[in-house]
């Protein structure tokens, strides 16, 4: 059996990560090309309609504590006092089995694994303009305005951290970015877009 790969996902919020990503799950459901989106451990307490091993791996805090200490995560951080990490043993086990495996992480995740010798191919949504990216966080109607223009600012942060990454892919016309995160992820690493052009684009990005 052909080991699956390794797709490291990130993006600043309101880039359309996750849709992108509900997206490429269903393509390949339909096509029946073995793509899952990796699953993560928490010490978060479930909620009513979570499912074990389906949403997160719920364990204790001194568990989750000693895995650390064993080095047993490939990437973990704190997020409003619980903390979450990606399972070494969990994705080697998804990859010996065969299955193309999207980890949903942001760029400090991205970048702990990047000081890693872990095989992966990493990919960096880029939203068109930074006007767009607040105009569809605003369209949420989820957050106040200090937290939209909180999180506007982080952008700015991980947009810097793009480079870093193998793939770029931006996200002005949903079904385009589809396609073409969709046939990366089929072509095993292969980009075909205009490099040059989305640099300009994040060049443009970071000088707002």
């Amino acid at each position: 059996m052909k080991k699956g790969e390794l797709y490291i996902i990130s993006a600043p919020s309101g880039a359309g990560k996750s849709s992108l990503i509900h997206e490429i799950l269903k393509r390949g459901s339909v096509s029946g090309s073995s793509i899952e989106l990796s699953v993560s451990a928490t010490t978060r307490p479930p909620r009513p309609n979570d499912i074990e091993g389906q949403d997160y791996f719920f364990i204790s805090k001194d568990k989750f504590n000693d895995l650390e200490k064993d080095e047993a995560f490939l990437e973990s951080a704190t997020v409003h006092g619980n903390k979450y990490g990606t399972l070494k043993d969990y994705i080697e086990s998804k990859l010996n089995a065969g299955v193309n495996l999207i980890l949903d992480i942001d760029v400090q995740g991205f970048e702990q694994i990047r000081q890693k010798d872990i095989l992966n191919t990493s990919i960096f949504i880029i939203p068109p303009s930074i006007q767009e990216l607040k105009s569809r966080l605003l369209k949420r109607n989820e957050d106040t305005s200090e937290v939209i223009e909180a999180r506007l600012k982080n952008a700015i942060t991980e947009l810097s951290g793009a480079n870093h990454y193998d793939h770029k892919i931006l996200n002005d016309n949903f079904d385009m970015a589809a396609d073409e995160l969709y046939n990366l992820i089929l072509s095993r690493g292969v980009q075909n877009t205009e490099a040059k052009h989305i640099s300009e684009i994040l060049e443009d990005l970071l000088s707002n």
